[in-house]
């Protein structure tokens, strides 16, 4: 069990970086702009990365979101969600209208039955004539009551389907906005608020682990053989890493050759074991291009882990886990880590580790 409190581990303020980068560029700072940078830097999409730095030093708001609606079509393509917005206020507001059109009519409807109550009350009962014209009057106002209720049903149903046709359109939006373009794995977004809500519960921090996994001499792949075979490599991996685990299983791609797993529902043995299997796996998995028969591989992976109740939060967690990875890089690499108390990061030296 560990018990004993980290130490508070210095981490490099990307952020400041990303700035930085921008401001040198003459970039406007803008939100769309500043998550096209930051993705560059961390490395999560390395196509993203060359078509950027391919801008030089005067890139104009108009070529930036060009890339930026290729990659990030969930806010680049924010006329999209407006103009989903926009149907969805239509649709409500014609809704409404017909239903206070319903209303009127029940009203005038209802009206009808009081008047007519009275002028039966004021006659004798016994007036065949006074039967027959009220007869008349209520078979004629419900007969035009119902009708226009049948074309009220028609309308709403009409309505219904077009908003959930609307609906489906921004589940859509938000899938993309939280999926990795490369892998089709969850993206950095969607892990950040997947990790965040771990700590919303305390019932189930005993049975999650974070397991972060980071590719074995990833920039020799792509040194060697050129970022497209990189590509192929890491999209590759994370069909593997997705195979290998339950579908309730999170698994997003964090960055560069990075992937996290939030593993819900398990004990530390659990966790190790499913790390195992990844890492067996992939050590198993050949790596050949068929047509010219070169052997990219052997493909190895580290990862380390870290269980929620080892943490007092989110940062915390992750700093953990990524020690421990940090940790099995360190050791050797292809081979699995928990968080252990005394593990440290030398982070001056990590940037090779993680990239030789």
């Amino acid at each position: 069990m560990n018990t004993a409190v980290a130490q508070k581990v210095q981490v490099p303020d990307i952020a400041a970086q990303v700035t930085y980068a921008m401001r040198i560029m003459g970039v406007s700072p803008i939100p769309r702009n500043y998550e096209l940078f930051y993705e560059a830097y961390i490395g999560s999409n390395p196509k993203l990365t060359r078509e950027l730095a391919a801008l030089g030093s005067k890139a104009s708001q108009e070529e930036l979101d060009e890339i930026g609606g290729q990659y990030f079509g969930h806010h680049h393509g924010a006329t999209a969600i407006d103009g989903a917005h926009t149907r969805i206020a239509g649709e409500l507001e014609g809704l409404l209208r017909l239903l206070k059109q319903e209303q009127t009519s029940l009203e005038s409807y209802n009206k009808l039955l009081d008047e007519t109550f009275v002028r039966i009350n004021g006659k004798s009962t016994t007036s065949v004539d006074i039967i027959k014209s009220v007869i008349g009057v209520l078979t004629e106002a419900t007969g035009d009551t119902i009708n226009q209720g049948k074309e009220m049903v028609q309308n709403v149903a009409q309505k219904s389907i077009e908003m959930d046709i609307v609906r489906k359109e921004l589940d859509e939006y938000k899938r993309i906005a939280n999926t990795d373009s490369l892998t089709q794995l969850s993206n950095r977004r969607a892990f950040d608020d997947r990790l965040s809500a771990i700590y919303n519960s305390t019932m189930s921090r005993n049975v999650t682990a974070l397991i972060l996994a980071d590719i074995d001499h990833f920039k020799k792949i792509n040194d060697t053989y050129g970022h497209p075979v990189g590509d192929k490599i890491l999209a590759s991996v994370g069909s593997l890493i997705r195979a290998n685990v339950r579908k309730d299983i999170l698994v997003a791609r964090t960055g560069g050759e990075e992937f996290a797993m939030i593993v819900e529902g398990n004990t530390e043995e659990e966790a190790m074991a499913i790390a195992e299997r990844i890492r067996i796996a992939l050590e198993h998995t050949p790596f050949k291009n068929s047509k010219t028969g070169v052997n990219y591989g052997p493909i190895t992976i580290s990862l380390g882990f870290c269980m929620a109740s080892w943490a007092e939060g989110p940062g915390e967690l992750y700093s953990k886990a990524d020690i421990a990875l940090y940790c099995a890089k360190n050791g050797g690499r292809n081979r699995t880590m928990p968080f252990e108390d005394g593990m440290k990061k030398d982070f001056s030296k990590s940037w090779l580790i993680y990239r030789k």
